[in-house]
């Protein structure tokens, strides 16, 4: 599971050593101005992943890694789909990341605000 964090300019995101391992990604820390929003999304732990590469796919119990489809890269790290957090991203490596999150409720709602116009 990933733990995010919100700075006054960026967010960061964390993965267990064993996640890093799998995924071959030690996280993230993305400027706030290069993420477009996100949301709670349950639903997107079963739409088409796509080629994985590289990373950890076993269908319906773990989906770790880089995944592309459709023009789009996303990272995804997801085991329970009910805490399946979307983050939008312009500008960065990644499209979308796709995480599951101990709350997503929270962590949309601290992400939408530390991105919302002042």
């Amino acid at each position: 599971m990933a733990k995010i964090q919100i700075t006054a300019d960026h967010v960061i995101v964390k993965l267990p050593l064993w996640r890093q391992i799998l995924s071959l990604s030690t996280g993230f820390t993305i400027p706030l101005e290069n993420v477009r929003g996100a949301t709670m999304d349950p639903g997107a732990a079963g739409e088409p992943k796509g080629l994985r590469s590289p990373g950890t796919y076993i269908p319906g119990v773990l989906t770790l890694g880089t995944f592309y489809r459709d023009g789009e890269r996303t990272f995804w790290d997801v085991h329970n789909r009910s805490r399946v957090v979307v983050l939008q991203l312009t500008g960065e490596r990644y499209d979308r990341l796709v995480l599951e999150v101990e709350n997503p409720r929270t962590v949309v709602e601290h992400i939408e605000a530390a991105t919302r116009p002042s």
